[in-house]
C-alpha cells in the first residue's frame, strides 16, 4: 500500500527539477543572445576583411619603399668602396697612362656614367642600371656611343695581356686585358673580335668593333668600359689625365 505522505514530496521534487529545468532553457547565456542576431557574423566578417586589408596595404607601403630606395641609398660599401677617387692620380702601368678605348672622345657621349657614392643623388640615380626582374644596380663602369649613333673601333686602354676573349649571351662579346700595377681593363658590347685570349696588345690597338648588347638594347651601339684596380671596380674618369 503506497504510503500518501510520501506523494506531496515527490510532487515537489518534480516540481523544482522543472522549474530549474525551465529557467535554465529561458535564460541563455550573453554570448548565445548575441550570435543569435542575424547582424553579428556579417559585420565580425567585415571587420576581419578591414584588418587584413589594412595589414596588406601596410606592408604593400613598406615593399614600395624598400624598391625605390634602394636605387641610391642602399648600395652596399662593398659594391662602391674605392669607386670614388676624384683626387685619384691618373693610372700608369709600363709607363703608359690609362687612355679612353676610342680613337677621339670629342665624338663620343657618355650613355650611363659611372655609379659615384660621393656624387649628388641625381648623378647616382642617373648612374643605376635597372634589369628586366625590376632590381637596380651601381653601373661600375662606363658606357660610351657616337654622337652620331654609327659603329666605332674599340681600342686597348693600356698595353697588356688579353685574358678574356669570348661571346656571351647578354653582353655581346667580352674582352678582359690584364696590365702592370695590379690593373685590368673590361670591355663588353663588343662584335668582330680582333683579339684571343693570351694575345699581348699595345695600347691603342684595336680589339673589337662596339655594337648593342642584349643586357643594354636601349643603349644602341656602345663600348662599356670597365677599370678595374686589384679586382676593385674604379671611375676610369678619375684615372684617366683630362
Amino acid at each position: 500500500m503506497i504510503n500518501d505522505n510520501n506523494k506531496p514530496t515527490r510532487k515537489l521534487e518534480d516540481s523544482q527539477k522543472s522549474v530549474t529545468g525551465s529557467h535554465s532553457a529561458a535564460k541563455p547565456s550573453g554570448w548565445k543572445k548575441l550570435l543569435s542576431k542575424r547582424w553579428v557574423f556579417p559585420a565580425a566578417y567585415m571587420a576581419a576583411a578591414a584588418i587584413i586589408v589594412t595589414i596588406l596595404w601596410m606592408n604593400s607601403d613598406t615593399d614600395k619603399a624598400d624598391k625605390t630606395s634602394p636605387a641610391v641609398s642602399s648600395v652596399s660599401s662593398e659594391q662602391t668602396d674605392g669607386a670614388s677617387s676624384p683626387d685619384a692620380a691618373p693610372a700608369v702601368a709600363n709607363g703608359e697612362a690609362l687612355q679612353w678605348p676610342v680613337a677621339k672622345m670629342d665624338d663620343m657621349k657618355t650613355l650611363i656614367p659611372f655609379y659615384d657614392a660621393a656624387a649628388s643623388e641625381e648623378e647616382r640615380v642617373a648612374a643605376m642600371v635597372e634589369y628586366p626582374n625590376n632590381t637596380f644596380a651601381p653601373h661600375m663602369a662606363i658606357d660610351l656611343a657616337r654622337k652620331d649613333a654609327q659603329s666605332f673601333d674599340v681600342q686597348a686602354a693600356l698595353g697588356g695581356e688579353v685574358t678574356v676573349a669570348e661571346q656571351t649571351a647578354k653582353n655581346g662579346y667580352e674582352v678582359h686585358i690584364k696590365h702592370a700595377n695590379g690593373l685590368e681593363t673590361v670591355y663588353q658590347s663588343l662584335t668582330d673580335l680582333k683579339v684571343k685570349s693570351g694575345d699581348k696588345v699595345e695600347q691603342g690597338d684595336v680589339i673589337a668593333k662596339a655594337a648593342q648588347s642584349e643586357s643594354e638594347p636601349g643603349e644602341g651601339i656602345h663600348v662599356h668600359f670597365e677599370v678595374r684596380n686589384n679586382g676593385q671596380s674604379v671611375n676610369p674618369t678619375s684615372l684617366i689625365a683630362k
